[in-house]
């Protein structure tokens, strides 16, 4: 029998739904053989993945903790295991492993504050669980705020449920933009970085950002120049866990295990790590 505090015995895990998301990113929806879900997790936490005889890889749980019934990953096509899933159908089994890694403090730091949540491309995959984890339980939080932008309106993962959804909720204000000019888009257009400047959020809220390197670096300066303290803003780099359980070494940076001491990091204590993330 499965275990749930050893997190080194895979669960059988079948996909019930796929979802297309984006031209080269699939969202996929997975209970036990029984039907329900495979484990519990919190916000921000991962789990491994893994195909008899092609591979493994660790993704983020994108569902929220909230959700009882199934659990979700949004997989961006850009390897060998993500190619087999995203040839994979309906009915196909796979094993999963975890939940790894710190998960974000939603339910201490985050509690009673105002939040701003900014993703890139695939970078909104790990914030929607606790995006969707803080308006499950709105009347522990203040106003949220959320910049989201990708290379065009067809690359924004979640699209239909930010219009559905997030858009219509109380108090929540969500900020959509685009890289370039698109037939059909009359929405705002430019860098997320940019776009953060643009908008000139007040410094009373907490900020969650999760997307490339590259944005995070520009988006990071943007802030600390509107006035945000490093020790306000949390990002995740759960891109370099490998094997979850701080045994291979391969996600060291510094004298931290991002499998083990996150992937979740205030971004004050990356401050504190060499300069190789």
């Amino acid at each position: 029998m499965y275990n749930a505090n050893d997190t080194l015995i895979p669960v059988v895990g079948v996909i019930t739904d796929i979802r297309i998301d984006t031209p080269d990113i699939k969202t996929f929806r997975v209970v036990t053989p029984e039907g329900a879900k495979p484990f519990d997790h919190r916000p921000g936490q991962c789990a491994m993945l893994s195909i008899p005889g092609v591979g493994e890889a660790m993704f983020s749980i994108t569902s929220s903790p909230t959700n009882t019934e199934f659990m979700e990953f949004s997989i961006k096509k850009c390897g060998c295991v993500t190619d087999w899933l995203h040839a994979a159908e309906v009915g196909q089994q796979l094993t999963l492993r975890g939940p790894y890694g710190k998960p974000f403090p939603v339910d201490e730091d985050f509690k009673g504050e105002n939040l701003l949540f900014i993703a890139g491309g695939v970078g909104l995959a790990p914030l929607r669980s606790v995006i969707n984890y803080c308006r499950h339980y709105r009347e522990n939080y203040g106003k949220i705020d959320i910049v989201y932008g990708s290379r065009s309106k067809d690359d924004l993962l979640d699209y239909q449920e930010i219009i559905d959804e997030w858009t219509k909720d109380t108090n929540v204000d969500v900020h959509l933009t685009i890289d370039n000019p698109q037939e059909g888009w009359d929405g705002h257009v430019g860098f997320v970085p940019n776009y953060v400047k643009e908008l000139g959020f007040d410094t009373n809220k907490t900020a969650v950002i999760c997307g490339p390197p590259i944005m995070i670096k520009f988006t990071l300066e943007g802030l600390v120049a509107l006035g945000f303290d490093k020790t306000q803003i949390f990002t995740t780099l759960e891109l370099r866990m490998k094997c979850g359980v701080g045994k291979c070494g391969r996600c060291n940076v510094g004298s931290k295990y991002v499998c083990k001491d996150g992937p979740v990091f205030r971004m004050d204590e990356l401050d504190e790590l060499p300069d190789e993330y």
